[in-house]
């Protein structure tokens, strides 16, 4: 008996030996899983409202986050009701607010001055003109603070149907030939002293080389596909009455409706008319002491705009930026204004088999010979919360998103990226980025924000046939009490010189 419980007891001593050891070792394995997986991981939040950038947003976030064991980013996706509003609400509460936002450069001195916009922490990154584009500095600077990161952006381009170029461009290019050939032909019979030459058979080779006949071809249908390409480039046009001209000497197909149509209720598609002499804010748009909307260039500008009512039927009531895209990538029209979203939307299109054409991409004509124009642009930023406790930790990642070089933002979302140095593959997209490099940012200003609308009114009074002077004397007028906060009224400009936006037709004719 004493022998059993002796046994009995050594089995227990064991046991608690095992449990003891197995305990110690287990505990010391949660202990460092523990410390491994609870580490302090600093948490940056990301909003966005575009619901087009989740995936692309997501894989930064997820290749960031393997690269960066400290630190975990999080994109979130928010409502775009109320936007700035509710990242203030949240930041004030200090319950689940935003370290780092996307949000449009116009809404910049509003987002600053609530304390929700803080300085980057190193300007040179952004200012660095090999990286960014004055147009895309300028959108993020505030009273000469770089207040956040330039992300993607919107602008307006010329677009134009590329197949119906070409076409156009070989039937001028056959019918000069067959006008030389007609003229010699004629020189011919009126010349007596010209006898035809006899060739005397065998002179001519009765048979060539099937090789040489087919590099012959290949050599002439290089060359005209070399004039065609050259012609082409000719009708770009380069101002407004090279489109006119266009249009008077094009033998349009069946398809084509209108040869130019553009969205005239849209401030958007219209703003290159007056962009380069009114003058909203400044270069940066922050500058309440540098408004001039009424000038003697502006009203000449809007003349010319309201002359062009004139030469195409377009309506105020129905025009409509989507109803007039899907007519262009139908085959509508040969010319167009569009913003970047044209691209995929076209790509789609010839996916899908529904868009048989070729498009091209170029920069907004001018007036005329004198009157040049420029686009409007927005911006969208990435902005570190002033409030966030991780400010070092959000700039590095804006930085980050800011430097990739691939085309997946864009293959992945359809955002055209900022900075410089993206490979897009496809020219068009990097005429837009040429077209915005000249464009001018949307003013930041909360004093001028209902001038879009007021401006967009204007517009559309001046193409309907109101007085182009008056009703920007009118809106200037407006605008200048809003900010002055007094009755402000300024004198009528009255100069008569009359400018029409036909300048250098006949010449070019």
């Amino acid at each position: 008996m004493k022998l059993r419980t002796k046994f009995i007891s050594i089995i227990l001593i064991g046991c608690v030996a095992a449990g003891t050891i197995y305990y110690s070792y287990h505990s010391d394995q949660i202990s460092q899983e523990k410390e491994i997986f609870s580490k302090d991981k600093t948490t940056v939040k990301l909003w966005y409202t575009d619901s087009a950038l989740t995936d692309y947003l997501t894989a930064q976030a997820v290749n960031y986050n393997e690269s960066h064991s400290s630190v975990r980013i999080e994109p979130v996706l928010t409502s775009g009701l109320e936007y700035l509003e509710a990242i203030n609400t949240a930041s004030v509460d200090g319950e689940d607010f935003p370290d780092l936002y996307i949000i449009t450069n116009d809404s910049l001195e509003k987002a600053y001055l609530a304390g929700l916009a803080a300085e980057v922490d190193s300007p040179e990154n952004v200012t660095d003109e090999d990286l960014y584009s004055t147009a895309a500095i300028n959108s993020v600077t505030y009273e000469g603070k770089v207040v956040a990161y330039p992300y993607y952006f919107e602008t307006t381009s010329l677009l134009y149907n590329k197949t119906y170029l070409e076409q156009e461009a070989e039937t001028r290019i056959q019918a000069e030939k067959d006008a030389a050939e007609g003229e010699a032909a004629q020189e011919a019979i009126d010349s007596a002293d010209t006898e035809p030459e006899v060739v005397e058979e065998g002179e001519v080779a009765e048979s060539e080389d099937a090789s040489t006949e087919a590099s012959s071809e290949e050599v002439v249908d290089q060359a005209l596909q070399a004039e065609i390409d050259s012609r082409v480039q000719e009708m770009i046009p380069s101002k407004i009455s090279d489109i006119l001209l266009f249009a008077e000497n094009y033998n349009a197909p069946e398809d084509v409706e209108s040869v130019f149509k553009w969205d005239v209720t849209d401030i958007f598609y219209n703003y290159f008319f007056v962009g380069n002499y009114m003058n909203v804010g400044g270069a940066s748009g922050d500058n309440t002491d540098e408004i001039d909307i009424y000038n003697t260039d502006t009203v000449r500008c809007m003349e010319m705009y309201q002359e062009l009512s004139q030469f195409f039927a377009i309506d105020s009531e129905t025009s409509d930026y989507d109803s007039i895209m899907n007519d262009f990538i139908a085959g509508k029209m040969v010319y167009t204004l569009a913003t970047t979203d044209a691209i995929s939307k076209i790509e789609e299109a010839q996916a899908a088999g529904e868009c048989n054409y070729e498009y091209g991409v170029a920069t907004v004509p001018s007036l005329t010979e004198t009157y040049k124009t420029r686009t409007l642009s927005i911006t969208d930023c990435l902005v570190v919360n002033g409030y966030s406790e991780h400010a070092s930790e959000a700039n590095a990642f804006a930085r980050f998103l800011c430097s990739d070089n691939t085309s997946d933002m864009y293959k992945m979302s359809g955002k055209v990226a900022a900075h410089y140095g993206v490979n897009y593959d496809n020219d068009l997209l990097t005429s837009y980025m040429k077209v915005y490099e000249q464009s001018v940012p949307m003013p930041k200003m909360i004093e001028t924000s209902n001038l879009w609308v007021e401006l967009e009114i204007a517009f559309t009074e001046i193409w309907n046939g109101e007085n182009a002077n008056a009703t920007l004397r009118r809106l200037t007028e407006k605008i200048m009490t809003q900010i002055t906060g007094s009755e402000y009224t300024i004198e009528e400009i009255t100069d008569e010189e009359a400018v029409s936006i036909t300048d250098g037709i006949d010449s070019a004719e």
